[in-house]
């Protein structure tokens, strides 16, 4: 490298310096995002989902902790938005895109519910807006 001084300074030098063999630029780069510019590079990948400048593309929407296209939506476990189940809860929300789309129910795309396999089951469900005109 050109200057070592550079390594750990704080700031991603990227290229030459960030590198497995430099350290990522001795922890001041994101591993494997070489164009993630963060305050605290640690951050990213740690299991939370920290939004903001780590919930971007080039941070890979902070390492896998939040939800790619949804930077609103916080939920526990983001492998389960657009995964093909509608999850609900925390999941069915606008943040997240009604579960990344899996609880939009065609016939129905205002309707939106925890359980859509509810919706025309032939029983009148009372509860969790199922008896609504949308």
């Amino acid at each position: 490298i050109d200057d070592s001084i550079k390594l750990g300074d704080g700031n991603c030098d990227g290229s030459q310096y960030n590198t497995e063999e430099c350290g990522w630029d001795g922890g001041d780069c994101v591993e494997g995002y070489p164009d993630c510019r963060v305050a605290n590079p640690i951050k990213v990948g740690n299991g939370n989902c920290d939004g903001g400048e780590y919930n971007t593309e080039e941070c890979g929407w902070d390492g896998g902790d939040c939800v790619e296209g949804y930077p609103d939506c916080r939920v526990a476990n983001p492998i389960k938005v657009g995964n093909g189940n509608c999850d609900g809860g925390e999941y069915n929300t606008e943040e997240c895109g009604w579960d990344g789309g899996d609880c939009i129910i065609p016939d129905w795309p205002n309707c939106h519910v925890d359980s859509p396999e509810n919706l025309g089951n032939g029983r009148c469900n009372h509860h969790g807006g199922y008896n609504t005109a949308q």
